[in-house]
């Protein structure tokens, strides 16, 4: 498996957004909007590939200058639970530490709690609704 940075706009980009529309939002019955992808060029885009396939992915969006923020972390249902998650936010926080954020934030489902406290995230605040399923706050000093 190969962890690398993505171009936005890039063949490896459109797998990407596919997965995530697979993974994250047909199940929910929502699209991603042309404008919401726009604005992702200047964030840090993270796929896991197989040969060509992707497997897994997520993306860092600045928050100020010492947070960042994961985004949109989806690995393909048949290959969950198997460490390419894992992988991937290893690389994600190696990449924030490099570039020097102190804080990696996120909105974690309710249902991936689990998978990031492992990870060594911690909850912060009240339950809330985003993309119409709940959702916590999570962080962890890097």
């Amino acid at each position: 498996m190969a962890l690398k940075i993505l171009e936005h706009g890039s063949p490896d980009y459109l797998k990407m957004v596919k997965l995530r529309d697979d993974v994250l939002r047909k199940p929910l019955g929502l699209n991603f909007l042309p404008e919401e992808l726009e604005q992702e060029k200047n964030n840090i885009l993270i796929g896991a590939f197989e040969d060509d396939e992707i497997l897994g992915c997520c993306m860092l969006v600045q928050e100020n200058t010492k947070e960042v923020r994961l985004r949109q972390m989806a690995v393909l249902k048949n290959l969950q639970g198997k460490g390419i998650g894992r992988a991937i936010m290893l690389f994600a926080e190696n990449i924030a530490r490099d570039r020097g954020y102190k804080i990696l934030s996120m909105h974690a489902r309710k249902d991936a709690i689990g998978f990031y406290e492992k990870a060594g995230y911690h909850t912060s605040g009240e339950e809330f609704t985003e993309v119409t399923i709940p959702h916590y706050v999570m962080q962890k000093k890097l």
